[in-house]
């Protein structure tokens, strides 16, 4: 008889190690890890551990400490992306007032900001593959190398090829943090605090863009550069404090690593029995159900995440965030504001990141489809308003009595779009693909997103000079149009459900 969880506790080092000889090469199935007399197997259903009736509320928030630690660590993967896509901002008037010593162009600016989402195209695929042989952790340490070569790159660079090698290279580190960080939170997380967990990603976006525009106010595009490579220097050196993810563990058989690990992320009371449990069973389900890739893909749950997946990304990217940002100092000029330009940016960076980290506490408590709801509606709205303004304004009518509209509506767009389809698109994708799937899946829908930023990214003043600002802004009003049904007859609630529970939401 082998042995029970029980007596890992005896045979299991400091380290999370097993002093005993004999290690899995596989995951085993329950009656090979547990006896059929353990008290730890519960033969009906998996349940809840139900805590002493004497312990408060206030311990089970110490209980999720350690995961909000963890969390707050590895989404600083999440602050690198928002400094690659925040450099552009501060760096692009700098490069062309000539601060690199040779002419860049307009042209090249656009590049130079086009190449960024084309790098995390690249680096999309790539962890798909690797990141269920390598780990979430290794792979999050690894991309650290990237990163600081491509900032190394255009801190030293002699041409405008250099700078934008540079930004494929951050790119690639980018978009492939969009893939692991928000797999691994959700494989982290108690299904309470999920959600909460989920958005911190997008948190450290808007924070990471935030810090381009509040350093870049007061350095030069070097030392803006520079301080951008500090970050993941700094992440590089963080991420060995955090444990990797149980379920990567189990997916290698490695059980007690695996129980140490989902030890670290429940403390102080430590109860995981019945979680790993669950966990293996799960896995070890998919196991016996594993099927070559494409026919995996010919499942309900997976067509149905796919499409929800894909469809939240391009709702949260043909709203016309990236416009209403980019046209930030348009707006506040046209309504009569008198604020900078380098303040005006600031300003919307400290909304988006405030905005974002309202959305960490409600998202647990409202829902991500109300929210979602929420958003893509006042975003319609606000779009809707700032055509009309410009419409308005270049039929010669006079504006200056509603001058405060265009400014109300931005600030209103942004603070929505950062409660709902700034950050749950990303906690979605960690939580509606089948286990068989996850990887490649979440890799396609981080893909397709990346190209559409670069859609809108390159070719978003083509679009204006050929059918004018407010009928682009008018087209994100119907884009949204669009995304409230979506939300409305598509979008499932995954509030509170475990990775199974959603699973059999979308179909299974």
């Amino acid at each position: 008889m082998m042995s029970t969880l029980t007596s890992f506790d005896e045979t299991e080092g400091p380290d999370g190690t097993h002093k005993s000889e004999n290690v899995q090469d596989r995951i085993p199935s329950l009656k090979e890890v547990y006896s059929e007399q353990s008290p730890l197997v519960d033969k009906t259903l998996y349940q809840t551990i139900n805590l002493p009736q004497n312990i408060s509320f206030g311990c089970k928030n110490k209980q999720y400490r350690t995961q909000y630690l963890a969390t707050l660590i590895v989404t600083i993967g999440g602050f690198i992306m928002g400094t690659t896509l925040g450099w552009t901002s501060p760096a692009g008037p700098m490069m062309a007032h000539g601060q690199y010593g040779f002419p860049i162009t307009d042209d090249d600016i656009s590049w130079i900001a086009s190449c960024m989402p084309l790098g995390a195209m690249l680096g999309c695929p790539f962890m798909g593959g690797l990141v269920n042989k390598l780990g979430r952790k290794s792979l999050m340490i690894m991309l650290t190398i990237p990163a600081l070569l491509g900032w190394a790159m255009i801190i030293w660079a002699d041409s405008v090829t250099m700078i934008c090698i540079g930004r494929l290279f951050n790119g690639f580190a980018s978009g492939s943090y969009s893939v692991i960080v928000p797999q691994y939170t959700a494989e982290i997380a108690d299904k309470e605090i999920r959600g909460t967990l989920g958005t911190y990603f997008q948190l450290q976006v808007f924070s990471g863009i935030l810090f381009t525009y509040v350093i870049g106010s007061y350095l030069d595009v070097f030392g803006l550069s520079i301080a951008c490579a500090i970050v993941p220097a700094v992440y590089f050196c963080l991420m060995f404090l955090v444990p990797e993810s149980p379920i990567f563990y189990l997916t290698k058989g490695n059980i007690i690593k695996a129980r140490w690990s989902l030890k670290y992320f429940r403390r102080p009371f430590g109860q995981v029995d019945q979680e790993l449990i669950t966990m293996q069973d799960s896995l070890a389900k998919t196991e016996r159900e594993k099927v070559p890739i494409m026919k995996a893909f010919q499942t309900t749950p997976a067509k149905r995440g796919l499409f929800l997946g894909l469809g939240v990304m391009v709702f949260m990217q043909f709203t016309g965030c990236n416009t209403v940002i980019f046209y930030t100092t348009t707006i506040f000029n046209a309504s009569g504001s008198t604020i900078s330009s380098n303040v005006s940016t600031v300003i919307v960076g400290i909304m988006a990141v405030l905005s974002t980290y309202v959305s960490t506490l409600v998202v647990d408590k409202l829902g991500r489809k109300i929210l979602l709801l929420y958003s893509v509606i006042a975003m319609g709205i606000c779009t809707f308003l700032i055509g009309g303004f410009f419409y308005a304004k270049d039929s010669n009518y006079d504006v200056s009595s509603i001058g405060f509209i265009p400014l109300l509506s931005l600030c209103v767009f942004i603070v929505l779009f950062s409660i709902g389809f700034g950050p749950i698109p990303w906690m979605l994708m960690g939580e509606i693909f089948p286990p068989q799937i996850k990887g490649i899946a979440s890799s396609i829908v981080c893909m397709a997103n990346w190209f559409f930023v670069f859609l809108a990214t390159k070719f978003f003043s083509l679009l204006v000079s050929t059918i004018y600002l407010y009928n682009t802004f008018w087209l994100y009003t119907l884009v949204s149009v669009l995304g409230t049904f979506f939300v409305v007859f598509i979008v499932p609630e995954t509030k509170g459900k475990t990775m199974e529970e959603i699973q059999l939401l979308l179909g299974a």
